[in-house]
């Protein structure tokens, strides 16, 4: 599945926040990790605000911050909130047997794409992320000569 960049940015987001969700983080921090506009993620981080997944807190040290349920908000959650997740209208080539069953086959992986995306909820990336990051700290650590 190929996401369109708002969403990526808000999948992003939405991960730096829930990882520490007492910290405001500055949209220009986050902009600056993932090397996009400030101005872009702005129009991303006003639509999670309004949408309840964010809450920007202004002023000095101020930034943005996960009010959401990392339990419960779901891959699928963010990724409806930008993408078209309805099923493709059909064409003309669909009349045909060979266009049934290639509308049935790319359906039906639609459908577990969806499926597989609403049951990875934040929480469960956030523990993917520390596996790999753990996973990347362990060979460098047992490439260093022994002092």
């Amino acid at each position: 599945m190929k996401l369109q960049q708002n969403t990526r940015l808000a999948l992003f987001s939405l991960l730096e926040f829930a990882a520490d969700p007492q910290r405001q983080i500055p949209a220009a921090e986050i902009a600056r990790k993932y090397d996009v506009s400030s101005h872009h993620l702005a129009k991303v981080l006003a639509e999670l605000s309004r949408v309840g997944m964010v809450q920007s807190v202004r002023g000095v040290g101020g930034g943005y911050r996960f009010i959401g349920n990392a339990r419960r908000l779901t891959l699928m959650d963010v990724i409806a909130r930008f993408e078209d997740v309805l099923p493709v209208e059909g064409n003309h080539s669909e009349a045909t047997p060979v266009g049934q069953a290639l509308t049935s086959v790319l359906s039906e992986i639609d459908a577990i794409a969806k499926a597989s995306m609403s049951s990875i909820t934040l929480e469960t990336m956030l523990r993917i992320v520390e596996r790999q990051q753990a996973a990347n700290v362990a060979p460098a650590a047992k490439s260093k000569p022994p002092v």
